[in-house]
C-alpha cells in the first residue's frame, strides 16, 4: 500500500522536532540559554538550523519548550497523591533527580534566565503544585494553607538540592565512603514534618507511616 505523502511528512516532521529537543536539552543543560549554541544543536540532531526557526521561532522558544517539557516529565514520573508518605515523597524526588540531572540543571538555567520575571506558561505549570498542595493538605487532614505551601516547598527543596549542588555535596560530606544520604533525607523529612505541623494535623492519615506512591 502506498504511503499517504501527508502523513509521511508530518511523521518526518515530528521525528526531526524530537531529535532537535533532545539535543537542545543536553546543549541547555549545559550552556544554558545564553551559552547555548544552535548550530550546535542542529549538528547533535542532525538537521539543519533552520528547522530550529522552522518549527520553534527562536531559540527562547526553544529553550521554554525544552524546561516545560522536562517539568511535565517530572509531574507525571514523581506524583505526590492523597495519602501518600510526604517523607517517602523526598525519597522518589531525590532518586529521580539523581537519575536525571540535566532537570535540576535546566531548571536553575532557566531560575538564573528569568530571575523573578513571570515564566512562559507560568499558570498551567502552577496547577501542577497546587495540586501536590492540595494533595499534602489532605494527606495532613488540613486546608490549603501557607505551612502547607511552604512544607511542600521544603520537601521539594531537601530531596532536589544535592543534585542542584553537587560540589557542596562534595564537600561537605567528603570525597570517601557516604552515609546513605537518601535514607537520611527521608527521615530528616518525616521528622520535620512530625514537627511542624499542628497537634492535630496528620493524626491518622499515614503521613508517617511509610506509605509509597
Amino acid at each position: 500500500m502506498t504511503q499517504d505523502p501527508a502523513a509521511a511528512t508530518t511523521a518526518t516532521a515530528a521525528t526531526t522536532k524530537q531529535r532537535l529537543l533532545a539535543a537542545a536539552r543536553e546543549e541547555f543543560a549545559a550552556h544554558g540559554i545564553a551559552g547555548a549554541r544552535v548550530d550546535r544543536i542542529a549538528e547533535l540532531a542532525g538537521v539543519n538550523k533552520e528547522r530550529i526557526y522552522g518549527y520553534f521561532g527562536s531559540k527562547q522558544k526553544l529553550f521554554d519548550r525544552v524546561v516545560s517539557e522536562a517539568l511535565d516529565e517530572l509531574a507525571e514520573a514523581v506524583p505526590l497523591r492523597p495519602g501518600d508518605d510526604p517523607a517517602e515523597y523526598v525519597g522518589r524526588v531525590y532518586d529521580f533527580h539523581r537519575a536525571n540531572p540535566v532537570l535540576v540543571r535546566l531548571s536553575l538555567w532557566e531560575g538564573l534566565h528569568y530571575r523573578d520575571d513571570a515564566l512562559p506558561d507560568e499558570e498551567r505549570r502552577a496547577t501542577h503544585y497546587e495540586r501536590k498542595v492540595a494533595a499534602l493538605a489532605e494527606t495532613f487532614g488540613t486546608e490549603v494553607s501557607p505551612e502547607v505551601t511552604s512544607c511542600l516547598l521544603g520537601l521539594i527543596a531537601l530531596a532536589a538540592w544535592p543534585s542542584a549542588v553537587p560540589q557542596m555535596s562534595r564537600l561537605i560530606l567528603g570525597a570517601g565512603p557516604r552515609p546513605d544520604l537518601r535514607a537520611q533525607l527521608v527521615e530528616f523529612a518525616r521528622r520535620a514534618v512530625a514537627d511542624s505541623l499542628p497537634a492535630s494535623a496528620g493524626a491518622g492519615t499515614g503521613a508517617g507511616a511509610g506509605a509509597e506512591a
